[in-house]
């Protein structure tokens, strides 16, 4: 493992290296003739520029507004590693913005930001909105980066969305769905068991709480969240879902749990923990890159579904399932914000993606199906027609139309 490990290691610094930044500007226009650079920049620009001060929605049909995402950190909680500041975050950011333009055709740059109060990066972020038509937040440690996101989607009337949170949870709610058809159970008769009361652990139970499952239980270092304890506002209204009121450990709370999803901290758990659970437990062992508990253990104590975050094990739960498809649908058609029903429909369209390979165990589709995109794409701007949150109303046809034309649909 430490071989492989350091590899790795040894081959992404070369490739940075040799790269120097993963991301460049590509010109559209063609500035090397007299009429070419009349036409692009002076004095054709200016024509160009008194149309949008006349109607500056026109920022869409004629910048690069309409198809850009500004990817934002401060650095404060880089993947698995913690505060490492916004010059460690660059790169991740980079390879974000990749993601983006590789699965979905979405230019989208690093904004990497050295302030880390809330107000200062509501702020900044507010002042470059202009020339972007969604903010990806990433990275940002909680519970800060609930208050900068609900402050920014109530402020901006562009899409604004933690990947952290709601890409993670709707991935998810995709794969559970999934792994319930396999196992042979209801939603409505499960008991959900989520470690980790963090951004991930939020988003998941507020989203699998929308999705309809009633038996949650949330928990964090100190057991199961409960309303009696002492809680900050995002773990107090993660109590509220434990319906029954139950107290305890982590290991109480597993006791006849149909599913465990982790998103916390490495090898917590034993295969006596998951004996103790309901039979063909599922168990999402999301900590990267070493999950709460081995698939080797997991599965000689009986698990029936197992998925992780990792490349190298079968049903990854990954984020590019996701977010590219959740932004492209959303710019297709100008949404004003991301909604729960848009979550839940790029979830319904990732589960369905995967629904022939059910029967073999595997719940998710592979991060390189490039049949993800265009569907979750499709779900999200048809479900932001029905709320309401759509600026342009487009049909299923326009929207395939679209797709075509960007790429991603022969």
């Amino acid at each position: 493992m430490e071989k492989k490990k350091e590899k790795i290691w040894v081959e992404a610094i070369k490739l940075h290296k040799t790269l120097r930044g993963k991301l460049a500007v590509a010109a559209k226009a063609n500035a090397h003739t007299k009429k070419g650079l009349a036409l692009a920049y002076t004095p054709g620009v200016a024509y160009v520029a008194k149309e949008i001060a006349n109607n500056w929605e026109k920022a869409y049909e004629l910048t690069l507004k309409w198809n850009s995402v500004a990817v934002v950190s401060d650095g404060t909680r880089v993947l698995g590693l913690g505060n490492l500041g916004p010059y460690a975050a660059l790169p991740v950011m980079e390879g974000k913005a990749v993601l983006f333009k590789s699965y979905a055709n979405i230019d989208a740059f690093p904004i990497c930001l050295s302030c880390t109060d809330a107000d200062e990066i509501v702020q900044t972020v507010k002042n470059i909105s202009p020339a972007f038509g969604g903010i990806n937040l990433e990275d940002i440690e909680s519970p800060k980066c609930f208050e900068v996101e609900k402050r920014l989607e109530q402020e901006l009337n562009i899409p604004v969305f933690h990947d952290d949170q709601h890409g993670t949870a709707v991935v998810v709610v995709a794969a559970l769905k999934n792994a319930l058809k396999f196992v042979g159970k209801k939603q409505s008769q499960i008991k959900v068991v989520i470690a980790g009361a963090g951004a991930a652990g939020y988003a998941i139970a507020k989203l699998l709480s929308k999705a309809g499952y009633r038996n949650i239980l949330v928990c964090d270092r100190s057991g199961i969240l409960h309303e009696d304890g002492d809680l900050p506002p995002h773990k107090r209204e993660l109590a509220k879902l434990n319906k029954n009121s139950e107290r305890g450990s982590l290991k109480d709370a597993l006791r006849s749990a149909d599913a465990f999803i982790g998103v916390s901290s490495p090898n917590i758990l034993a295969a006596q923990d998951i004996r103790k659970m309901a039979s063909d437990p599922i168990i999402f062992a999301l900590s990267n890159p070493i999950p709460e508990i081995s698939p080797q253990e997991a599965r000689s104590a009986g698990c029936a579904v197992y998925g992780t975050a990792r490349a190298d094990l079968p049903n990854q739960i990954n984020n590019v399932l996701g977010f590219p498809g959740i932004f492209r649908g959303a710019l297709l058609v100008r949404a004003k914000k991301i909604t729960d029903g848009m979550k839940l429909a790029a979830a319904d369209a990732i589960a369905m993606a995967a629904e022939e390979k059910i029967p073999h165990g595997i719940v998710v589709p592979d991060a390189f199906d490039r049949s993800v995109v265009p569907a979750v794409a499709t779900s999200v701007a048809l479900q932001a027609n029905t709320d309401g949150v759509a600026q342009q109303k487009k049909s299923s046809k326009a929207i395939v139309q679209e797709l075509m034309a960007l790429g991603l649909l022969a």
